[in-house]
């Protein structure tokens, strides 16, 4: 499991996850991971920041929400509210599939790995991050230029499903 981010054109870090994604994991990234990249781009002058999230259950956890929204007025961003059931909406998922995409381009034999669980990881790890930090700046400009187009599409299907 990969947890990652990025605003506007701007590619930030990318965290690897041994297991599932409890309330205290994702915490934990966003103290540790994402806070850090926040005050990074503040530091260059980047303002306006609107964290964008989904509602999986580690995201909507009174604790996580508590949080971001002390993180939110501390650090200087904004947080966005999430439709419920729309995955499909966010950004994130069609940089995903971009990623998994370019791994499979790059390292035909991903599908096929042999050796333990761990070797396995390792091996992936290594090969995404590579390819993630190779994501350019037109990648994440057409993803974000494609919200109007994500947002018409849904009101005009009533909430329901849209072709991204």
């Amino acid at each position: 499991m990969i947890w990652g981010c990025f605003v506007g054109d701007k590619l930030g870090p990318i965290a690897f996850i041994n297991g599932t994604v409890n309330t205290q994991v994702y915490v934990d990234i966003l103290e540790n991971v994402f806070l850090p990249f926040i005050d990074a781009l503040s530091a260059d002058g980047i303002t306006d920041i609107v964290f964008q999230q989904d509602n999986a259950r580690p995201h909507t956890a009174k604790r996580t929400q508590s949080l971001l929204e002390n993180w939110a007025l501390a650090h200087g961003f904004s947080l966005m509210e999430w439709p419920p059931n729309s995955p499909d909406m966010n950004p994130i998922e069609h940089l995903w599939a971009h990623l998994k995409l370019k791994l499979h381009q790059r390292y035909p034999d991903t599908r096929c790995l042999q050796g333990s669980p761990d070797a396995i990881r390792w091996i992936l790890r290594e090969r995404l991050m590579e390819i993630w930090w190779e994501i350019g700046e037109g990648v994440l400009r057409d993803l974000v230029d494609s919200m109007p187009r994500r947002v018409h599409a849904l009101l005009a299907a009533g909430g329901w499903y849209t072709e991204f």
